[in-house]
């Protein structure tokens, strides 16, 4: 691995491989040496991606998915990773959530909850902070804006029904659905969670627009308070 790309045989380099075998037939070592370009002196691409993947080991993410996790500062800290590389770096994790939440969307539906969690278990599910978005609805249930309400820990004190409100006012909604994720992955809600909701549907029916539900998103999971009986 200490062999720079043109000293590696051609049939094993990654360029060469995938167009000979297709990309699926990469490492996760090798997707990263063709994204990267180039290594540093004396030392190939597939070496630095190795180096990375092998300082992901360390953390709470290890292994591809510990891109989505790391931070510039920290990337900047491996041998050979500078500031463009770290943004390709960074900017690989971004696509990858984007590509996900648009292949999620032509199947979203207001109506069904997995389809909601679909769409956003990508985006969310990673985040190391709880994030509360708010999806805002016209008469026939198009989605008019989404609205990062919230960003930090998800209690009353932060969240609270006149904010959420008064977005819906601005983009002229008639109903909400309410996602959040849970960091630590268990989408079980909180009772902090179903006091909020509750104090938003009652402050909704108020102002005559509705709360569909509230989604709380896990790690490849999620819970309906819809579906639990709590929005009614």
């Amino acid at each position: 691995m200490n062999y720079t790309i043109k000293e590696i045989p051609a049939e094993e380099r990654p360029y060469e491989k995938c167009i000979r075998e297709g990309e699926s037939a990469l490492s996760d070592s090798e997707l990263l040496a063709v994204i990267l370009r180039c290594g540093t002196r004396g030392s190939s691409s597939l070496k630095l991606a190795n180096e990375i993947l092998n300082h992901m080991k360390n953390s709470s993410y290890p292994g591809i998915s510990g891109i989505l996790h790391i931070s510039f500062e920290e990337l900047r800290k491996i041998r050979g990773v500078g500031k463009v590389k770290a943004v390709q770096l960074k900017c690989i994790g971004e696509l990858s959530k984007r590509i996900a939440r648009a292949s999620a969307k032509p199947a979203l539906s207001f109506h069904q909850p997995e389809s909601i969690a679909a769409y956003y278990m990508e985006q969310l599910r990673h985040q190391e902070q709880e994030l509360m978005i708010c999806m805002m609805l016209d008469n026939q249930n198009h989605l008019l804006s989404e609205r990062m309400i919230s960003k930090g820990t998800v209690n009353a004190t932060l969240v609270t029904p006149r904010e959420i409100y008064l977005e819906a006012v601005r983009c002229h909604a008639v109903s909400l659905i309410l996602v959040h994720n849970h960091p630590g992955g268990d989408p079980a809600p909180s009772g902090c969670d179903i006091d909020i909701t509750k104090r938003i549907l009652q402050a909704g029916e108020i102002l005559g627009i509705r709360l569909l539900d509230h989604i709380i998103i896990g790690d490849r999971s999620f819970v309906s308070l819809k579906e639990q009986g709590i929005v009614g």
